[in-house]
Formats: C-alpha cells, sequence, structure tokens
C-alpha cells in the first residue's frame, strides 16, 4: 500500500524527479512479484511436483511388493569394520545387524541374500518381511503419497521464495543504481555551482 501511494504521490509532484518515479514503479513492481507472482509460481510448481511424485509413487507401489523373508543366520562382518568397532575413537551409535535371509519372490522364485535385520538380535527362523520387485530384486520402501505431497509443498514453498527474492533483488539493484547516478549527478552540479558560491551578483 505504501508503494502504491508512493507512485501516485510521485505522479504530479513539482519535486519529482525522472528517477523518483521510475523507483516507485519498481518498488511497485517488485510488490506486485512477491504479492501475486511468488505465490502463483509457488503453487504452479507445487502442483506439478506433485503430480510427477505422486506417479511415482504409485507406480512404485505397482511394482514393488511386500514378501516374507525368514533369517537364515548371521552375515560374516568384514574384518575392517571389526577393527573399526573395537577402535575406540569410533564411537558412533551401533547400525543395524545384517544378516543373510531367503524369500520367495511373486513370480515364484527362491532367493537368498544380506539384508539388514528386522530385530536385535536376529535369530535363526524368525520371519519378516521385505520390499522386492516381481523377480524377487531388494528394492527400497515405496514412495508413501502424503510424504510425495510434503515433498512437493516444500518445492513449491521454495519456488515462491525464490521468485520473491529475486524481485527483491532486483528492485535493490535498481535503486542502488538509481542512487548513485543521483549522487554523480549532484556532485557534477556541485562541482559546476563551487566556484561561484557566495559571489556577489552571482545570483546566491
Amino acid at each position: 500500500m505504501r508503494t502504491a501511494m508512493g507512485v501516485w504521490r510521485w505522479r504530479r509532484n513539482p519535486l519529482r524527479r525522472q528517477t523518483d518515479l521510475f523507483e516507485a514503479w519498481v518498488a511497485f513492481a517488485a510488490l506486485v512479484c512477491v504479492l501475486v507472482v511468488a505465490p502463483a509460481t509457488g503453487w504452479a510448481a507445487g502442483v506439478r511436483v506433485d503430480g510427477t511424485l505422486q506417479q511415482a509413487a504409485q507406480k512404485q507401489r505397482q511394482e514393488r511388493h511386500l514378501v516374507p523373508a525368514v533369517v537364515v543366520r548371521p552375515a560374516p562382518v568384514p574384518a575392517e569394520e571389526v577393527s573399526a568397532a573395537d577402535s575406540s575413537a569410533q564411537r558412533t551409535a551401533p547400525h543395524r545387524t545384517q544378516i543373510v535371509a531367503s524369500w520367495t519372490a511373486p513370480d515364484g522364485t527362491s532367493h537368498e541374500g544380506t539384508v539388514p535385520a528386522a530385530e536385535e538380535p536376529p535369530r535363526a527362523g524368525d520371519r519378516f518381511r521385505i520390499w522386492t520387485d516381481a523377480h524377487g530384486r531388494l528394492v527400497g520402501q515405496p514412495l508413501d503419497p502424503s510424504a510425495a505431497a510434503f515433498h512437493a509443498g516444500m518445492a513449491g514453498l521454495a519456488a515462491a521464495i525464490g521468485v520473491a527474492a529475486l524481485g527483491e533483488t532486483v528492485r535493490r539493484l535498481v535503486v542502488r543504481r538509481l542512487v548513485h547516478r543521483r549522487y554523480i549527478r549532484l556532485d557534477r552540479a556541485w562541482a559546476a555551482a563551487g566556484p561561484d558560491w557566495g559571489r556577489a551578483g552571482a545570483g546566491s
């Protein structure tokens, strides 16, 4: 509102300079960018990202399957990991134990591989479930629709903030350039009037 009033005030003000009106219009354009363009851009970006992520989540839910698995035995620990665990210099949070498990894929084939243990400590014969594709290859958990919506919202917010920041940055650069030009003109005018300042008959 102050920016709009500033544009209106400079329209016919006798003290107005050309740069004053231009600066006011630049500020008004930046305000429109922040209040209109940025939210619209954020909304459009969020909708587009949400559509893409929801399609990816739906495809993953169709291609990935939760199948039962059975603990066969603990997985052998590499020697370098054992030495690292014994080192007093590396005291970090314990990671999940790796086990050898067997499972049957949706296509009926049997598989065996190393996976993280579902429970600590793992015991042979324990049953748990893992995500695989149709051929039994291990895959990650499908993307949750709510998580996809959250990521889309964050993408839209980031886009809106980016556009608003860009508009404000452009406004500041323009105003800085205008102020610099004003100082140059003032220095030139002062240099021209300085030699005659205060002299009789010089119009002062």
